[in-house]
Formats: C-alpha cells, structure tokens, sequence
C-alpha cells in the first residue's frame, strides 16, 4: 500500500513540474515577443498595440492577456482593453465586470476612474478596461472623436496599452481602430487560418497608418514552435 501510495505521489508530482514548466515555456515566448516589440520601436516606442486574427479562433484574446501581463511583469503601467463590443471575453478571463468598461466610459456614462478595473496577479498587477454594455454601433463608437480623446488620455496614464479587437476579416473595427495605434499583431492559428485568409488580413492591415509589428503562429504542439 505503502508503495502504490508512493508511486502516485511522484506521478503526480511529475505531472505537477510538467505544468510548472510547460507555462513557464510560454512566458518565456511572450517575453520573446515582448522584446521583439522593444526593437522594432527603437525610434518610436510602441506604447499601444493593437492584436487581432483573420477569423474568430485563433486564441487572439488569450494572447492579448499573456502579452498585457508580460509588459506588467516588467514593472510597466500596463492596460488592456477590451475594444471586442461585439463578442467580449477578457472581462471573464480575470473575473471583472463587462458592464462597466469601453462603451459607456466613451459615451460619458462612466468616468475614467469608475471603468478601471485592478488586476492583482501574482507577481504584478495588472488594469483591465472591458467592453462595457454591448452598443448597437461598435464601429460608431470606435471612430467617435470622444474614443481618440480618450485614448490620448489613457495614454498619459500608462507606460504600455494592448487593445483586443474583433477579427479584421470579419468587421472594421480592427481598422479604424489601427491609425490611433503605433503598431498592430495579427494571430494566425496553427491548422485553422488558411493562407489566404491571412494574406487578405494583412492586405487590410497595411492600409492603415500602423506598421505591421508581426504575425504570432498559435496552436502549435510543440511550445518550443510557438513563435512571433
């Protein structure tokens, strides 16, 4: 009995560092990315990013989160916003309220201190702005002149801003988002984005005023493929 209690505490214990080592993999990718980012704005520094994907499901909103919380890591004023009105998710991902965010801090419902959400994560901290109700007109609301004010405002605030948009394939918003921006991200998804939808996706991308910072390949097996 001894033994088979034995055998089970080290399977489990094993299975344990696997998981340890198999996420610690991944933040070693995003700081990866992270850096990438840094070189690219040597000239410029890259303060918000825009990521968005060619279709739904590729993971785009989980990436967003892992690269937020890379830059919070680093000790950076970090935001992460949820500009995704039509199909909100990050509000979930760190247990916040989707009704108070985006849509009614631009149409003057909520204040800037009110829509802000704190994350506290383990070795961070982290502030969340989610999607607030979700409006009749996202793409309205994403070109209004109160959304460029507001932008400008949280600029001040914080060191870095990672904006999760909808799929650039699918609606606009992506785009009118993209000139307010010092860069975009595309996420491809391994075994689901076909070349030519990623193709068409970074045909519109290249017609906004903000470079194309990189596509991330997500979905591999292997973590070690998982690239920027």
């Amino acid at each position: 009995m001894k033994e088979v209690a034995l055998r089970q505490t080290t399977r489990r214990k094993t299975k344990k560092k696997k998981h340890k080592d198999h996420f610690s993999a991944i933040d070693e990718q995003f700081k990866l990315i992270r850096t990438g980012i840094d070189f690219s704005g040597i000239d410029h520094k890259k303060q918000v990013i825009l990521v968005t994907s060619p279709e739904s499901g590729t993971g785009k909103s989980t990436i967003s989160s892992h690269l937020a919380v890379a830059y919070a890591q680093r000790g950076e004023r970090t935001l992460l916003i949820d500009a995704d009105m039509r199909k909100p998710t990050l509000h979930k991902r760190f247990f916040k309220s989707m009704y108070i965010g985006l849509s009614n801090m631009i149409t003057g419902e909520v204040s800037i201190e009110d829509g802000l959400q704190g994350v506290q994560l383990k070795d961070c901290s982290l502030t969340i702005l989610a999607s607030g109700p979700i409006p009749p007109n996202p793409n309205e609301l994403l070109t209004s002149k109160k959304m460029m004010e507001l932008l400008q405002q949280l600029r001040n605030q914080f060191d870095v801003i990672i904006i999760d948009t909808p799929p650039v394939n699918i609606v606009s918003d992506a785009l009118v988002l993209a000139d307010a921006t010092d860069g975009t991200i595309l996420v491809c998804r391994n075994q689901k984005t076909l070349k030519e939808k990623a193709k068409h996706a970074v045909s519109k991308l290249k017609q906004s005023k903000a470079p194309l910072l990189g596509v991330i390949f997500n979905g591999t097996k292997n973590v070690d493929n998982y690239y920027y």
